[in-house]
């Protein structure tokens, strides 16, 4: 329906700025219904809440009082969720997910301001500019899939995107220093902010070489990034254990793959795009090709990375906004260069191909079984193990070390009643591996050196989950679990 409003109403919205606002509020509206179509909260937010709530608190940026792990790779994330509950005693699990959607509509927002500013370099001096290409770049970033899925899930991934954007924002404004400054803010939210900062420096080297900067560009962004990561990375080395290291693996192609399928309608039109700016010069071509090295570089650290379990691609997230903003720029200085002898048709293709593309992004993103079927799934094993925890946390006895596979969530709902680790913690009370909530069956075939399996049935349910008390603990740590009502210890045969 909105596309539809949106093609309707294209010519009022070239002419008047009234229209433009309203269209954005529309896209800023659709933007909200896709991120609540698959609001969940996700292991890695429960991981960042714990470290968040014990930082407000007082304690330090630490998952257990006193245990100086550093268990996260988003600390200005972190930084922000705890603001709330520090300032005004807010809860972090509702603050949260507020704050990931208002990032997620900045960039949309963001998408429209980008997309104003390179094609408005594009045209000649006096030329009127085209501010309807914006509009097409918001809805185009408010459809992407990744965008939406994280959107309403508390996680780090769309303030990231949000600093994608205004990075490549602050570069196309000659802003050096402050490209530096956000160049440092996303090496502080996600590891991949390391490629901005490369690809940055390389993009302000190159334009210094062509005079189209000073050689002061790069040195200030450089400058302007280590004034926050120096201490940063300081600190890290003397408050957790010293190491700083990035893990790289084979690439994983069906990861990649899976994505190219599900994002066809972002890429097909990128090829179309990188041709159309082959054929031109014009001095808004190189915040174009910009946007296509950014979102390059994200996919070959990604592809370097390795797997990634969480799903929808959530390492790709920053990927479509970038190319819709580069697709909608390319058009616009394609034809800026090449103005074309019948500005009416020329007119009707940004808006009916704009809601094509925007129609099957959201398609996409409800029928790929990556997308909305695995989110549910997602939802499902986290409510599971929430039920876990609150059955832990009543039960067993209080200061009990319990490991998991899964210790953001179960942490959560146990409080400070249990200390929740990691997987690999040495001689807890109880381990937890599972990471996906209840089996459908009795599973008695896991084996944990010094612990014993023991399984319980969900009452009422088809459902069993199996915990693996220590092994000279077992029948204390059984019997306290089963005066749960609605877990009952049944042994293996």
């Amino acid at each position: 329906m909105l596309t539809a409003l949106v093609v309707a109403c294209w010519r009022p919205i070239v002419a008047d700025r009234r229209w433009r606002r309203a269209a954005l509020l529309l896209i800023l509206g659709f933007s909200l219904l896709h991120q609540l179509l698959f609001a969940t909260g996700t292991e890695d937010a429960f991981v960042t809440f714990r470290y968040a709530q014990n930082l407000a608190d007082g304690y330090g940026p630490v998952f257990n009082i006193g245990d100086r792990i550093e268990g996260y790779a988003n600390f200005l994330w972190l930084v922000v969720v705890a603001l709330p509950r520090a300032a005004f005693g807010a809860s972090i699990p509702t603050a949260a997910p507020v704050l990931s959607v208002l990032a997620t509509l900045g960039s949309v927002l963001l998408a429209y301001l980008l997309a104003e500013r390179i094609t408005g370099l594009a045209l000649p001096p006096g030329a009127e500019p085209r501010p309807s290409l914006g509009v097409a770049a918001a809805m185009l970033t408010a459809s992407a899939s990744g965008l939406a899925v994280y959107g309403a899930s508390g996680t780090e991934l769309p303030m990231f995107v949000l600093l994608v954007l205004a990075i490549a924002y602050a570069l196309v404004a000659r802003r050096p220093v402050v490209t530096g400054v956000l160049v440092a803010c996303a090496v502080m939210t996600r590891p991949e902010g390391l490629v901005l900062a490369v690809v940055a420096v390389l993009w302000l080297v190159a334009a210094a070489g062509r005079r189209r900067h000073t050689w002061w560009a790069p040195f200030a962004c450089v400058l302007g990034g280590l004034v926050f990561l120096v201490p940063w990375i300081a600190w890290r080395l003397t408050y957790y254990d010293g190491r700083l290291f990035l893990h790289f693996a084979s690439p994983d192609w069906a990861y990649l793959g899976g994505f190219a399928l599900a994002h066809t309608v972002f890429l097909v039109p990128s090829v179309f795009a990188v041709g159309a700016l082959l054929r031109v010069r014009n001095r808004a071509t190189a915040a174009v090709w910009l946007l296509f090295a950014f979102a390059g570089g994200l996919v070959v650290y990604v592809a370097l990375l390795g797997p990634d379990r969480e799903p929808s691609w959530r390492l790709l997230a920053p990927v479509p906004p970038l190319l819709a903003v580069a697709c909608v720029s390319a058009y616009g200085v394609f034809i800026a260069a090449r103005p074309s002898p019948k500005p009416r048709a020329a007119s009707r293709v940004v808006p009916a191909t704009t809601a094509v593309l925007a129609g099957v992004a959201v398609a996409m993103s409800v029928l790929s079984p990556e997308v909305l079927s695995r989110i549910r799934i997602w939802h499902t094993h986290g409510t599971q193990l929430a039920e876990i925890g609150d059955w832990l946390a009543h039960y067993l006895p209080p200061g009990s070390v319990v490991s998991a596979g899964a210790p953001g969530v179960l942490a959560s709902r146990t409080g400070g009643r249990l200390i929740v680790t990691g997987p690999d913690a040495a001689r807890s009370t109880l381990a937890v591996p599972g990471t996906e909530g209840y089996a459908e069956s009795q599973d008695c075939t896991g084996k944990l050196a010094g612990y014993r399996v023991a399984t319980f049935h969900r009452t009422g349910t088809q459902f069993w989950v199996s915990v693996y008390p220590r092994a000279d603990e077992v029948s204390r740590l059984v019997d306290d679990l089963d005066r749960a009502p609605g877990f009952q210890y049944v042994s293996c045969p």
